[in-house]
């Protein structure tokens, strides 16, 4: 009789192996599943996520949460073949591949540095077009959110730093300091005007060139919108990053500072940027989004109209969805349900 115990004992050594792979190699996936909700008419622990000085406010009623996405794998964590399969039988998760999502290199720091900045400018930007929205005195600036630590700006500029002029133009927006260092070329001096702890300060800076662009100037900074106004807005939500929770930030601060209760008593969830001038923007991960205002009891959800079409695709059922341009068409939404009818702008 043969003795197969070699190529036996072979074979279980390759299943073996090949399991461990599975279970514990990592593979260049991201995993997108539905995150916690927060509600900014609420408070996490005993901090209001929304605090209003300067003007009276209003006791609110209903929910109004901002959505999150949970993500595995990527710059900050590993996944392993085993939880990407499993995470593709979920319907409410998205198996992506990495390098969608982050280009290669990117460090786990360089995400949480870029979200806590996108996250600060969508703050601002909320306050901004609440306090507008609502005929409040608003005066505002162009402000450093970032620095590049390698850039051109690295030793001279700060996060925070208040942009007045850029080569001695006046800018009041971020598109308009971009238009005046896209009149320049790398290599060409910028001289940018500011303002630090109320003190000025002028910045000559070498641009260089942008990394999609060899001929097109930069200066390595992200740039944000900061207000001045008698009404303070403090905004308190730590480890959550990015710009989609800018339209509801605004529409909870609208809450606070109007005798009207904007939900009506509803639990009302949504998602999408907002700028400003309270224009709103799609984001991503809206599946996942809608999965958690599901999950969260919500009845209604706000869906940037350029993520209408894949709200519709989600597969979540028992939630209205919304479509919503800005800050103004949301306030008129929440009114029209408010009042009992139901012909709101629908995805």
């Amino acid at each position: 009789m043969a003795d197969r115990s070699g190529p036996q004992l072979l074979a279980g050594v390759l299943v073996g192996a090949a399991l461990f792979a599975a279970v514990v190699l990592p593979v260049p996936y991201v995993i997108l599943s539905p995150g916690p909700v927060f509600d900014t008419l609420g408070s996490v622990g005993d901090t209001p996520v929304i605090s209003v000085t300067g003007a009276p406010t209003y006791p609110t009623t209903g929910r109004l949460d901002l959505t999150t996405v949970s993500e595995s794998g990527g710059p900050r964590s590993r996944v392993s073949l085993v939880d990407a399969l499993r995470a593709g039988l979920d319907p409410d998760a998205a198996v992506v591949p990495t390098e969608l999502l982050y280009p290669a290199g990117t460090t786990a720091d360089q995400v949480d540095q870029e979200g806590a900045a996108e996250m600060a400018s969508s703050q601002d930007a909320a306050e901004i077009a609440a306090l507008r929205q609502l005929g409040l005195p608003v005066t505002d600036t162009v402000v450093v959110s970032r620095v590049d630590p390698d850039g051109p700006s690295a030793t001279v500029l700060e996060r925070g730093d208040r942009i007045r002029t850029v080569d001695g133009v006046a800018v009041d927006t971020p598109a308009e300091v971009k238009a005046q260092v896209d009149r320049r070329s790398p290599g060409d001096a910028v001289v940018v005007g500011y303002e630090r702890d109320d003190r000025a300060g002028v910045a000559r800076i070498t641009a260089a060139a942008a990394d999609d662009d060899p001929a097109q100037a930069r200066i390595g900074v992200v740039l944000g919108v900061s207000y001045d106004s008698p009404v303070e807005v403090d905004i308190t939500l730590e480890d959550v990053g990015g710009p989609s929770a800018g339209l509801m930030f605004s529409l909870g601060i609208v809450d606070r500072l109007t005798a009207v209760q904007e939900t009506g008593g509803a639990h009302v969830a949504g998602t999408g940027t907002i700028d400003a001038e309270g224009l709103v923007g799609a984001i991503g991960g809206v599946q996942q989004k809608l999965a958690g205002a599901r999950d969260a009891g919500a009845t209604v959800f706000l869906v940037p109209a350029g993520n209408c079409a894949d709200a519709r695709a989600s597969g979540v059922d028992g939630v209205r969805l919304v479509r919503v341009t800005s800050l103004d068409t949301a306030l008129d939404a929440l009114a029209t349900l408010r009042a009992g009818r139901t012909d709101v702008p629908a995805c």
